[in-house]
């Protein structure tokens, strides 16, 4: 049994269903998380977090097999430049480990959430559940409204 963390308490409080994926902790990527559970790494999204010059940094989320466009990014949100935050930066930012940071467990701290388009093809996806070693099959509707992301082209062809 998986002990419950706070994305889970989330979707609860919401009444979405979910499926919860447990998987070694020493994975930290989205890779490395849809090799290991056998799924797709275009279902698997990955939250990056993003600095900009002023104001609280972006949560964005992308598919596993995607790499986010800086360029591209900074104009669906209006910014002259963003760039990646390092992994200390990320963790120092969100009080979640790298390969455990999930927009479900970071509501109402003040970070604007966006999600990549390719998601909205997608009835579900993998998200991290807050904690490494454990991701949450949600559907994506329920996670766009619940995290009230914004649907943005941030990854390239």
């Amino acid at each position: 049994m998986v002990e419950k963390t706070n994305a889970m308490r989330v979707l609860d409080a919401h009444k979405v269903p979910y499926e919860i994926i447990t998987f070694s902790p020493d994975i930290h990527s989205a890779e490395g998380v849809a090799e290991a559970v056998g799924i797709s790494p275009a279902e698997v999204y990955k939250t990056l977090v993003v600095s900009r010059e002023h104001g609280k940094p972006l949560l964005v989320m992308i598919a596993g097999d995607r790499e986010l466009d800086l360029k591209r990014m900074a104009r669906a949100v209006g910014e002259k430049k963003l760039k990646m935050a390092t992994y200390r930066q990320a963790e120092e930012l969100t009080g979640l480990q790298v390969g455990g940071i999930s927009p479900l467990a970071l509501l109402n701290r003040g970070f604007e959430v966006y999600i990549d388009r390719p998601a909205t093809e997608l009835s579900h996806v993998y998200v991290s559940a807050g904690r490494r070693g454990i991701n949450l099959r949600v559907p994506v509707k329920d996670l766009i409204a619940i995290t009230k992301a914004k649907v943005v082209e941030a990854t390239g062809e």
